[in-house]
């Protein structure tokens, strides 16, 4: 309709309601809003941005959660985009006269070209918005006649894991506050803040207290004193935990691997500040923007700016890599204390009341950029555990009594799953091969006396374009005396010694028993950090308690005995994305060999190999040729020509670790053993989502395919596939052939695609692959493989297919969540196998399962 309908019911002579024009469209981002109105019927007004303007329809009975309710949706004319912004009163003889409360906003993701589902009359969506969420259909009615005014249409919602079937009017029953001021519909009646007249020009809201608009009253706050400025402080810092806090005097939150920032808000203008003070506003310009646009005028916030990855995990090296391209509208600033608000200073205040209104103000803000950090309380021991196996930073705990205090104290305390310190930068090698920039930093760190010592060396993690500008840095720092003392028999030829001035992040698996770094990766330079502040006691020797890491020296022939197997080129950066060497490959193995084993040994194996690394040539092989290492077994398997192929096979560690030797960088193992290969014991469905799928989609999907196993009396187990999918295992006895079990599956498979064809394909076809999830239930042919559970992915990010359990899946772990970094600590911390039971399932197809199917 564009904005000529709503135009011509609207005299703009009378009424300041905004003519408007189309504005320009983020595709990759179209707004979303409801607002609730009061009018001669109360209805709710469903918009969808699309081509710059407001798709619009009057749902008279608000949005239900519950599939099975199909909530009328009159389509009205198009408006727009800034009335979506409105909220307040328009008065009794304005057409649509009434109080509007902007009730919900966010962002839609359509899972079709929208325009042409628009023109068929099935928009197909998932929203983003701060009370709807989920997957949800718009469908024009099929008994509409030409020249009807207003198309009646429905909204239905999708039967996914946020649904809430018989409960669908809860959303509306009990969510009734806006989203913008936290006001119910008789408050916005009643305020006539801002009112819509035929005269006295456009109508703008008049100038309204800060404190009004607040969705608490600072004042109440016990502790809470007035403030006439700011309180200037400099940040609260946690202490190093010997052991994680236990009981319930203690709340506990995810530790960000991001920059500390301060949020400075005065008179409306946002300042953001570093630890140390440093104002990096400028730096940060688009968050900076996104929260003086949320009207607040003055407070004091603390929290974190991070790169969240897909899976939830902060990245470091993504966030510096934003900063260093000026992509700053990609960071989220995740607040966890509010210190000061509406000329109220809260530092006095109990931490868990100061987040109890914090989360308020956030649930009332209108960019997703800006997220409450969320906490737990007591349980402290079990809460890192679970930190630990999603492979997490860490967690940050504190006193849920505390004021806040500058500086470093005991009421806040961190515990690191993955060891990382900051260090600084006293020297460089020269390249090495055909490595510009420097071959290894060296680092340092401050005794508490005050003396620089020499930490040990880091060499992997760097891109190009951090070696190019840190060695330009370097450079200029250069001096000719030694910067620190190195260790007795440690030669300094080849070392260009440089003024410490610059502190960088290194991960690393320990101290050694000499206080010197063991396996470290570099993970960014801290620009908020000064070399003063790098005061270290290291422990030597496994001083944080992580799981142990084989110690393999590397020789002087650059390899390292690993299980008992030779790794050639041990230091040779098979992931150089993540500076992952092959000794870290092979000794990763060695972590995840007693879970991975039952899974893969005494199967034949295909294998992905690259033996120069991910940025060499990889290639498929399965027929073992001479050269393999006899800790590689070999399984004979007779083609259907009568032909005969040796298949790699493996029964203990040293053969997983040999086949690293060999560059192989995934391992796929055949759904049958050795033993018996013509019956299989595993079958798998692999639920592989069109790029354009939200992970919720997919969750969903897994749940519905474990539904309909359970129904056919076969259990299911979850693994992640450490690319974009997920994999449901179903063990079953070996009793069938290839050809009944790839019927089998491939019957389940078309019976989901028959029932819901929008949602799920068996094809391969690209064309029919859009915008669906296909179900492969190819890989239960004969000779058919898939990645193993615990197998490394040839994939940049070093991800690893891992085992889950069911309620791990639907917590909404992404396929390519754990990585060859952060599994092992997954798995020693795990309480229970999630695939324990697997092995021990003795489940077979039931006869009157294959007769449903007619098999």
């Amino acid at each position: 309709m564009a904005l000529e309908e709503y135009k011509r019911k609207r005299n703009f002579a009378k009424t300041p309601e905004p003519a408007g024009e189309p504005v320009k469209s983020d595709p990759g981002k179209l707004r979303y809003v409801i607002q609730k109105h009061a009018a001669r019927q109360m209805h709710y007004d469903f918009r969808l941005e699309l081509d710059g303007v407001l798709l619009s329809w009057a749902v008279p009975r608000g949005p239900s959660y519950d599939p099975k309710d199909r909530r009328l949706a009159v389509h009205v004319e198009d408006h727009p985009v800034e009335y979506g912004e409105f909220e307040g009163i328009i008065p009794k003889g304005e057409y649509g006269g009434g109080t509007v409360m902007l009730w919900d906003r966010g962002w839609w993701e359509p899972e079709y070209d929208p325009h042409k589902s628009y023109a068929k009359g099935h928009l197909q969506f998932t929203l983003h918005g701060e009370k709807l969420h989920g997957s949800w259909h718009l469908v024009r009615s099929q008994g509409r006649r030409d020249g009807d005014r207003q198309d009646p249409w429905f909204l239905i919602k999708r039967d996914d894991t946020t649904a809430m079937p018989g409960h669908g009017t809860d959303i509306v029953d009990n969510q009734v506050l806006s989203v913008a001021s936290g006001r119910d519909m008789a408050a916005i009646a009643a305020d006539g803040d801002r009112i819509w007249h035929s005269k006295g020009g456009k109508g703008e809201a008049k100038p309204k207290p800060a404190l009004e608009a607040l969705p608490f009253n600072p004042g109440k706050i016990k502790g809470a004193k007035r403030a006439k400025e700011l309180p200037k402080l400099t940040p609260q810092l946690p202490s190093t935990a010997d052991r994680v806090p236990a009981g319930d005097d203690w709340l506990h939150e995810i530790k960000y691997d991001g920059y500390r920032l301060l949020v400075e808000i005065r008179a409306g203008k946002v300042t953001l500040r570093t630890r140390t003070g440093l104002d990096w506003t400028a730096r940060f310009l688009v968050p900076a923007q996104a929260i003086e646009a949320t009207g607040i005028k003055d407070a004091l916030l603390d929290g974190e700016i991070v790169h969240l990855l897909p899976s939830g995990v902060a990245s470091f090296g993504d966030l510096q890599n934003d900063l260093s391209e000026g992509k700053t509208g990609r960071l989220t600033v995740m607040l966890f204390d509010l210190l000061a608000i509406g000329g109220w200073d809260l530092t006095g205040a109990r931490l868990e009341d100061r987040k109890a209104a914090l989360e308020q103000l956030v649930a009332v803000l209108a960019d997703e950029r800006l997220r409450y950090s969320d906490h737990q309380i007591g349980r402290g021991p079990d809460i890192f555990a679970s930190a630990q196996r999603l492979g997490l930073e860490g967690i940050v705990s504190k006193r849920r009594d505390a004021r806040y205090r500058p500086g470093r104290g005991s009421a806040w305390v961190k515990s690191k799953c993955i060891a990382t310190e900051e260090l600084i930068v006293v020297g460089y090698t020269d390249p090495g091969g055909a490595r510009a920039g420097f071959g290894a930093l060296l680092l340092g760190y401050h005794t508490k006396a005050g003396k620089l010592t020499y930490a040990g060396r880091v060499g992997t993690g760097f891109s190009d374009k951090q070696l190019t500008a840190l060695t330009a840095r370097l450079k200029a720092l250069e001096r000719k005396t030694a910067t620190v003392k190195l260790p007795e028999g440690l030669s300094a030829r080849g070392t260009h010694w440089v003024a410490p001035e610059i502190v960088i992040e290194v991960s690393f698996a320990d101290w050694s028993l000499d206080k010197i770094l063991r396996h470290s990766r570099f993970v960014g330079v801290r620009e908020d950090k000064t070399p003063e502040e790098v005061v270290l006691d290291p422990k030597g020797g496994d001083a944080l308690g992580l799981p142990a890491v084989p110690k393999a020296a590397i020789g002087r022939d650059g390899s390292a005995m690993v299980a008992g197997i030779k790794v050639s080129s041990a230091e040779r950066a098979v992931y150089p994305d993540k500076g992952i060497t092959k000794l870290a490959v092979a000794e990763y193995y060695v972590a995840a060999a007693g879970h991975m084993l039952p899974h893969v040994a005494g199967r034949p194996l295909s294998l992905l190999r690259s033996p120069d690394g991910l940025s060499g040539k990889a290639f498929f092989q399965k027929n073992l040729t001479s050269g393999f290492p006899d800790e590689i077994g070999r399984c004979r398997v007779t083609e259907k020509d009568g032909s005969t192929i040796d298949f790699a096979m493996v029964e203990d560690m040293k053969g997983l670790v040999a086949l690293v030797q060999m560059g192989v960088l995934e391992i796929h193992p055949w759904g049958s053993r050795a033993e018996d290969l013509e019956h299989p014991d595993r079958l798998i469905f692999d639920l592989d989502p069109d790029e354009t799928v939200p992970w919720e989609r997919v969750v969903s999907a897994a749940v519905t395919v474990r539904r309909r196993l359970e129904d056919l009396g076969l259990r299911s187990f979850p693994k992640t596939t450490g690319g974009k999918g997920l994999h449901l295992v179903v063990p079953i006895q070996p009793e069938l052939d290839w050809t009944r079990a790839k019927a089998f599956t491939k019957a389940v498979v078309e019976q989901l695609e028959a029932e819901a064809p929008t949602l799920y394909t068996a094809s391969m076809a690209i064309k029919a692959r859009r915008g669906r999830i296909f179900i492969d239930y190819l890989r239960n042919g004969r000779g058919s493989t898939a990645v193993a559970a615990y197998s490394t992915r040839a994939k940049p990010a070093a991800t690893v297919s891992t085992p889950l359990t069911w309620e791990e899946v639907e917590s909404g772990i992404r396929a390519d969540h754990f990585t060859i970094e952060t599994l092992p600590r997954r798995l020693e911390s795990l309480a229970d196998d999630p695939w324990a039971e697997l092995t021990e399932t003795l489940q077979r197809i039931s006869s009157g399962a294959l007769k449903r199917y007619k098999l």
